[in-house]
């Protein structure tokens, strides 16, 4: 996963020289549970709130008159309770389906690296045989993500038009716990916005 993510983010660096028109920005608030892959919808709206907010940045490197290719790297902070604080860092390749000029439809899947940060107090014995404070800095993971979505573009005709988008991502941490639990999916439920960094144009083809 460390390699994969590495050859990511290079290749994701390598199109912002050609791209100066294409990229774009975004932020998102979402809320995520723990579940199988793409097993929870409803519980994102009636159970416990896990809330999250992502921040991303992207290029669209190739732009067709129905088809977009597009990287994208994200950095995000959510809360489970009793559990951990998360700090993802992660780069997506994507594609994107656009029925109009406002309505579209995109899959996406990633990797990266997130700190994990224990929610509870987490304590050892010392040597006298008083319990102290061992939670540290917290833990490194490796994440995988898959994403499916859909956006909308509010006033195409605009200089630098902003999309409303919503995503459903599958997000799998690891590893969690060696012994028991090595593999931690969560579900997320995201909604945005993201707009153009540059006014330059971008004809399709």
């Amino acid at each position: 996963m460390k390699h994969l993510f590495i050859i990511a983010a290079v290749l994701f660096l390598s199109t912002i020289s050609t791209a100066q028109s294409k990229k774009y920005k975004s932020i998102a608030l979402f809320n995520t549970q723990s579940a199988m892959p793409f097993s929870k919808l409803a519980g994102m709206f009636t159970e416990n709130l896990h809330p999250g907010i992502e921040a991303g940045w992207g290029i669209n490197f190739s732009i067709k008159k129905k088809h977009d290719y597009f990287w994208e790297l994200k950095t995000s902070y959510f809360f489970h309770r009793f559990v951990q604080h998360g700090i993802p860092v992660y780069a997506n390749i994507g594609y994107r389906y656009k029925f109009s000029d406002r309505l579209s439809a995109s899959a996406a899947v990633g990797g990266g690296y997130m700190h994990s940060i224990p929610a509870t107090a987490k304590l050892k014995l010392n040597e006298n045989g008083e319990y102290e404070n061992n939670k540290g800095i917290g833990r490194m993971q490796a994440i995988a993500t898959l994403g499916v979505g859909t956006g909308y573009i509010i006033n195409p005709q605009a200089a630098k038009p902003v999309k409303l988008f919503i995503t459903y991502q599958q997000r799998i941490q690891m590893p969690f716990v060696k012994s028991y639990v090595p593999l931690l999916p969560y579900n997320s439920f995201m909604i945005g916005i993201s707009k153009p960094i540059t006014t330059k144009p971008v004809n399709p083809k």
